[in-house]
This record gives C-alpha cells, sequence and structure tokens, in this order.
C-alpha cells in the first residue's frame, strides 16, 4: 500500500519545522560579546567594581569580575556585599512554604499573630508579601531620611521604623491598590516569626536557605560583613552635608548599618556564587508547589494599580514591572534589584528558557549627581545582558529610573 503523499511529508515538515524553532535555553550571545557589555557597562556607569554570572540551562557562560575593592586591592567572586530586596523572595518563599505546611493562612488576617499594628484585622499576610495592605513606606518619611543622612552607622528597632510609617492611618483600603514599602515587609518578618516560633533567622536558614544550598548568605545581625568583603563607597549625602557642588566627595559606605531595610533576620550579606543560585532556585520555584509558586509570580496587579497624590512609591504596574510576592516579573523574567548605600545588585531569570543572570557592582565617585543620587547599574547591565543572550524576548528596558539617594535609594527597587 502506498502512502500519500502529504502523510509521507509529515515528518519532513516536522523536521524541517523543529530545525526553525529556537532551542529552549539555546543563548544568543558569545562570552566575549558578554564580557564587552560588562567592560563596557564598567566604564559607562563609574563603577569600581563588577562581578558578574551568566548561565544557560545549568551551565556558565560567563563568571567575570573586574575592578577593585580597596584601592589597589582586586575584586573577588568570593567577596560579600549586601543584598537587600533580594531576601524579599526568601521571605515570600518561606510564607508560602509555611502555608503549605499549614502553618499559616495566607488570606487569614495578621491580628492573629501582629494584635498591636493597627488595621490588623483587615489586612492578610498575602496583602503584606504582595505590597497591597496600604501600609506607607517609613522609608519615605523625610523626618526618617534626615535621621539615617545624619547617623547613617545608626542602630533602628522595628517600633522605631513602624512610627515612621504612621500606620494608623492607610494609603488606600487593603488589597485596592500598590505601594513599595519596607513597612510591609517589616510586619511580613515580625507575623512569620511568631507564627512559626522560633526567630526568623532561622526559619529562613532552615526553610530557604539551606535547601537552596546558599553556603555564604545570613545575617550578622549587626553592620558588620563577613570577610571577604566587598567593600562600597558612596556620594550619597553630599547634599544633606551641604557640600557644594563643585566638591569632589566620596565616603566608604561598607558598614552602614542596614536595620532599616528589612525585619531583622533577613538584613543579610551574599556572594555572587549565592546570589546565582538564588535566580535559579527562586525563579525556578525549586522550593514551591507549582500553585505556590504561581501565587509568587502572579501579574494580578497589572491594570488594578494607580497613581496617588502624595505617595511616591504608588505607581500602576505594567509589563515592564509588576510586582509579585516579595519578586519583580518584567516581561517574562524574574528579578530582584537592591540599591542602597553605594551597593546594587540584580539577579534576573527567565523560567522557560532557564537563563540566569546575577550581577553586583559598587561605585566611582563620577557614578552620584551633584545631589547625591545615583542609578542602579546592576539592572541596567542585567537587561542588557538579558537582551544579548535572548533577543527575541529580553526584559523590558522601562523608562529610565529616577536615580535614588540615601534611604530614598530602596523606594522602588
Amino acid at each position: 500500500m502506498t502512502m500519500p503523499l502529504s502523510r509521507r511529508c509529515r515528518p519532513l515538515l516536522l523536521v524541517l519545522l523543529l530545525s526553525l524553532m529556537p532551542l529552549p535555553g539555546r543563548a544568543a550571545a558569545d562570552p566575549a560579546e558578554l564580557r564587552a557589555a560588562v567592560d563596557d557597562a564598567r566604564r559607562q556607569g563609574h563603577l569600581r567594581a563588577v562581578l558578574v554570572r551568566v548561565s544557560v540551562n545549568g551551565q556558565d557562560l560567563l563568571r567575570m569580575v573586574s575592578g577593585e575593592s580597596l584601592p589597589g586591592q582586586p575584586a573577588t567572586a568570593a567577596m560579600r556585599f549586601r543584598n537587600g530586596s533580594v531576601a524579599m523572595a526568601y521571605l515570600a518563599t518561606l510564607l508560602l512554604r509555611m502555608a503549605e505546611q499549614g502553618v499559616v493562612d495566607l488570606d487569614a488576617p495578621v491580628r492573629r499573630w501582629l494584635p498591636e499594628v493597627p488595621h490588623a484585622e483587615r489586612v492578610s499576610l498575602r496583602q503584606l508579601a504582595q505590597m497591597t495592605a496600604g501600609y506607607r513606606d517609613y522609608v519615605q518619611n523625610p523626618a526618617f531620611i534626615a535621621a539615617f543622612e545624619r547617623d547613617p552607622f545608626r542602630r533602628w528597632r522595628s517600633e522605631e521604623l513602624l512610627a515612621f510609617a504612621e500606620p494608623a492611618s492607610l494609603l488606600y483600603p487593603p488589597g485596592t491598590n500598590w505601594n513599595y514599602s519596607h513597612t510591609s515587609m517589616l510586619l511580613l518578618g515580625m507575623a512569620l516569626e511568631r507564627a512559626g516560633g522560633e526567630p526568623l533567622e532561622q526559619l529562613l536558614q532552615r526553610q530557604v536557605l539551606n535547601p537552596l544550598g546558599l553556603k555564604h548568605t545570613s545575617d550578622a545581625k549587626t553592620a558588620a560583613i563577613p570577610p571577604p568583603v566587598l567593600h562600597a563607597y558612596s556620594g550619597e549625602r553630599r547634599s544633606a552635608l551641604a557640600l557644594p557642588p563643585q566638591q569632589g566627595f566620596l565616603e566608604e559606605s561598607s558598614f552602614w548599618d542596614p536595620s532599616w531595610t528589612l525585619p531583622a533576620g533577613a538584613v543579610q550579606t551574599t556572594t555572587l556564587d549565592d546570589l546565582h543560585t538564588t535566580a535559579v532556585g527562586i525563579g525556578g520555584g525549586a522550593l514551591l508547589t507549582p500553585a505556590s509558586y504561581r501565587a509568587m509570580v502572579n501579574t494580578d496587579l497589572r491594570g488594578r494599580t494607580t497613581a496617588l497624590p502624595g505617595c511616591g512609591t504608588c505607581f500602576p504596574q505594567s509589563e515592564g514591572y509588576t510586582f509579585g510576592m516579595g519578586i519583580i516579573t518584567t516581561g517574562r523574567w524574574l528579578t530582584q534589584t537592591p540599591l542602597f548605600g553605594g551597593y546594587a545588585a540584580a539577579f534576573g531569570y527567565h523560567p522557560e528558557r532557564r537563563i540566569a543572570i546575577a550581577v553586583a557592582v559598587t561605585f566611582q565617585e563620577e557614578a552620584f549627581q551633584p545631589d547625591g543620587s545615583y542609578v542602579n547599574e546592576a539592572e541596567r547591565l542585567f537587561r542588557r545582558l538579558g537582551a544579548l543572550l535572548l533577543p527575541e524576548d529580553p526584559p523590558p528596558f522601562p523608562p529610565r529610573p529616577k536615580p535614588a539617594k540615601g534611604a530614598e535609594a530602596t523606594a522602588a527597587d
């Protein structure tokens, strides 16, 4: 029996179609092209040090370090730096795991664990993790900014920070809008600690850091950074010090106290390799059930949020930036992009193509504007590398971010 021509051609057509389809995880850029982009970013961004690691399908494509930590001391991949908002993804992962284990209910009022907090009967753990609770960001309070700029070595207590948030008055009814809020993350950490019955640091270590294999990520409980240290320098305080624009200014900021950034137990330092491992593990949902992972990376806020008068961190969620639970979706990439105290970092992960990018940078004096503001050059480099690796599906380049300074640097990182 002779097979019809159309049926005989199907296997050939299938092979032809498959050959034209992009291979999963295949990168368009070669290492030399990526290295050139890193070198250019260091020059154009006035960077003191740049640490980069890129992998595709679990295979390293680039691992590169250039620049100095201290004058005359080369930066190395083993050096530790502050990871800031990266720990928000760990907090959200901890929350979701505790929900899977039946310890907490994502949508239960937080009054059960935080009865002393205003509006706790109206706010859920999910809303804290997604920053839709309506609590003001204490980092935006001018009184807090002034106090930070007067003494960046000051150690802050949770109750002091919450007072700056003025929690008795919400920006909007819980669940109806969005604002970037350190206050929400502070309250989330406090609630998880009480629900888990042990210090937050131990909960994170046991439920998130150890399972991910993060051997060099920890909370030092002080402003200390375990050696070897990637030192940072900042020009953020020049306005607070009333320095004239023509006067050069740069001060070491490595040991500014970061206790204001996140709840105690989640104020961490990390390494390039641990940041890369985070991109793969958190970005790929390694510790979560499929349902929990979908909840973490959801983009439900698109089209549902608006800017509000007097709220500098309220803005519409978009294709370029959508906050899920402790993590940002940008296009089809997942990211976190901390910027504070002269440190900047970014991780990016494309789940379908399994591309992971980790970047950490520090700055030279020229990176700071006359008012002390500066841009997250680690995020910009992540987006540039992502475009080289996957030109058909790059991380979007949103409008140039407003440069940040001082404690305001993390307002929308």
